[in-house]
């Protein structure tokens, strides 16, 4: 809620002619709030969870609605989580639960872009393909305005690319310039031998000889004026500069060494690839990393078990309920609080944010193939530390958590949230192709803000 005075300072403004959302609005950017977090850890969960059976259920709901799993009490007051969630139930002190996001995007594509850019995509379209006019990724807007001031890189994502037929947009700095794209990777953290080529220079090629090499095309580029005429070669040139300062830095090496974590930690997270991409998340953000998207899965799955994420219809004769309590559920509950409690250890969670969430929830009904279809209308997202209340609920579904009751959020207004932990202004703008500005974000939920 707006208080009094913060209304005061900005009441005369409607005698200049804003409107009531506009007072709001200004009202709003007149709140100090000290940027608690240095990085965000975004946990996608590609496919869609369903908010039912993790963090909204609904015992009371008619058979055909609730789910078969039984909800359980956690370490927050009041909160209760799925039965097949035990050690998550032991972290929901530190956890906030949005459970009324909400948009209208049915398709993986669309939804996929929107929870990936915080922007609605121009159409509902399973065809929506990836281009220069669409928004980017979080994390390279937050390179964009907030750089790293060392070698190590702002934006990482990894181990997956995501499509769903072609690949889904959102996942790079799209007209922002190559130079704000992710250190992107596709090794496997859980392989035994897992390094990243990018961190290892090639027979017979030395540190002088590359800075040589750099030097000369420094040259070249001068001569030609490339620099100044054409923005593809200033991305490209800033891409270069960063690859050269990663192959220079010990950090860098360090910080994706995961050799270097005890046994204990590892097996904690579990050796599979989303567990040792989530230790890996840990070891970046210690490092300096601002922002890491870990993909939980390169395909939207849910048609057996041991792979894919969380699209569990029930296609191909399969049944959601013999799945995702085999595969999905004991993975999240391996890695999720195994991540927030590692942070919480190491004196790490109030300066990194955590945030898990899917493109979408599932519906409220059960259909014919014991599973659940895609439900957009209202579903839950998860945050923990990085400056956000423990142990809390922003907002209320309806009793089958259809729709929401209280306090709607869209993704825009999570992605405003975001950048407001970070200490960037929600307000801020940025430019297209075209010249247009673009403002980064919606309303931050400053009820769920610490």
């Amino acid at each position: 809620m707006l208080n009094r005075r913060a209304m005061l300072r900005v009441g005369g403004a409607g005698m200049l002619g804003m409107s009531m959302p506009k007072l709001i609005r200004a009202a709003e950017q007149t709140r100090q709030i000290k940027p608690k977090a240095k990085s965000v850890i975004f946990l996608f969960q590609w496919g869609g969870p369903s908010q039912l059976d993790t963090f909204d259920m609904k015992p009371n709901a008619p058979a055909a609605v609730r789910s078969p799993y039984r909800p359980i009490a956690s370490s927050a007051d009041g909160i209760e989580v799925c039965e097949l969630l035990p050690n998550m139930a032991k972290q929901m002190h530190h956890v906030s639960l949005i459970r009324t996001m909400t948009h209208k995007m049915k398709n993986h594509a669309s939804a996929g872009y929107y929870a990936l850019s915080g922007h609605e995509p121009p159409s509902d379209d399973q065809r929506l393909r990836d281009s220069l006019d669409l928004f980017p990724a979080y994390g390279s807007v937050v390179d964009h305005l907030l750089p790293s001031d060392s070698s190590m890189p702002s934006f990482v994502s990894y181990p997956h690319v995501i499509r769903d037929g072609s690949i889904v947009p959102g996942q790079h700095a799209s007209f922002l310039g190559k130079g704000h794209d992710p250190l992107l990777f596709l090794e496997d953290p859980n392989d035994k031998n897992f390094q990243l080529p990018e961190l290892s220079l090639p027979d017979g090629l030395s540190i002088d000889r590359l800075h040589r090499r750099r030097e000369m095309q420094q040259l070249v580029d001068r001569q030609m004026r490339l620099m100044e005429h054409s923005g593809e070669a200033r991305g490209f040139d800033q891409y270069y500069e960063r690859a050269i300062s990663m192959l220079t830095s010990d950090n860098v090496r360090k910080a994706f060494d995961l050799s270097a974590e005890p046994t204990t930690v590892r097996e904690a997270y579990g050796r599979t690839s989303y567990g040792q991409s989530c230790l890996l998340a840990r070891r970046l953000v210690e490092s300096g990393v601002k922002f890491v998207t870990v993909y939980f899965s390169n395909s939207i799955g849910g048609r057996r078990v041991g792979q894919g994420g969380w699209d569990t219809h029930g296609f191909d004769n399969t049944r959601m309920y013999k799945i995702v309590d085999k595969y999905q559920m004991p993975l999240t509950d391996q890695t999720l609080p195994t991540l927030i409690d590692d942070l919480h250890q190491r004196g790490l969670l109030e300066e990194t944010l955590v945030v898990w969430m899917g493109e979408f929830g599932r519906t409220p009904e059960i259909n014919k193939n014991v599973s659940r279809d895609h439900w957009p209308q209202c579903y839950t997202a998860l945050l923990a530390g990085g400056g956000v209340k423990g142990g809390y609920v922003h907002g209320k579904s309806d009793e089958r958590a259809k729709f929401p009751l209280e306090k709607a959020v869209k993704p825009e207004d999570l992605a405003a949230t975001m950048y407001q932990l970070l200490g960037i202004d929600p307000n801020t703008e940025i430019y297209d192709r075209d010249n247009r500005p673009l403002i980064i974000g919606g309303r931050p939920l400053y009820d769920v803000i610490a």
